[in-house]
């Protein structure tokens, strides 16, 4: 082989050489770009993924403040139920304590008006009671005193109607509540303390004293 050939022969092997040295180069630039790529996408990713992570916490901080809002207005509405309840029972209350006591006052005002007007028909009976006592037997079938005792027991029986009633006097033992003595007497009849005349008869309304019996008591 002569000295030319040799030199074409090394000058193509260098050139070859130097190929390849390039081709390795560039594909180590290449890789170097690739990792330098998929680094930079990765950080990228990474940085997307905290700054997601970021809005999601920040988004769950809203949602809790909201949250925490929501439940602070929803106490505030409790708390304002709790308050006009109590205050339609105190209402409800009064106007019960109202009811009661204008049925009271109405109540009293009435038998205290009742009390009245039977005090004021006690005399009509007392003069009845005298009239009819004072005829005489014979002349108790007369039409006029006829007439007048039906009269008289027909006030009676509205009178009991209303719930008026006679005291018992006669014959039972001195109450002051009842009675009223306007004098002591002598009696076989009747112990001491025990009423042993009737001088005016008393009444009841209900279970109060329109007026007092007026008794003798014996001593």
């Amino acid at each position: 082989m002569s000295e030319n050939e040799k030199e074409v022969i090394d000058e193509e092997t260098a050139s070859a050489s130097e190929e390849t040295q390039t081709e390795e180069n560039v594909s180590k630039e290449a890789e170097a770009a690739n990792e330098q790529e998929e680094n930079a996408e990765a950080k990228t990713k990474e940085s997307a993924e905290k700054e997601q992570a970021a809005e999601e916490e920040k988004e769950e901080g809203g949602k809790l403040k909201n949250f925490k809002k929501k439940d602070k207005k929803l106490e505030a509405l409790e708390n304002q139920k709790k308050e006009l309840e109590d205050k339609v029972m105190r209402q409800m209350a009064e106007f019960e304590n109202y009811r009661k006591r204008t049925e009271k006052e109405k109540a009293t005002m009435f038998e205290m008006g009742a009390k009245s007007v039977i005090e004021k028909m006690l005399p009509v009976v007392d003069n009845f009671e005298r009239g009819l006592a004072s005829v005489p037997q014979e002349n108790q079938t007369d039409p006029i005193y006829e007439g007048m005792n039906l009269i008289y027991k027909q006030l009676m029986g509205e009178l009991d109607k209303l719930g008026v009633k006679p005291i018992e006097a006669l014959g039972q033992e001195f109450n002051p509540d009842l009675h009223n003595a306007v004098m002591q007497v002598e009696s076989e009849e009747f112990e001491e303390g025990i009423v042993a005349q009737e001088l005016q008869k008393g009444y009841m309304y209900r279970d109060s004293v329109v007026r007092h019996s007026m008794v003798a008591v014996a001593q």
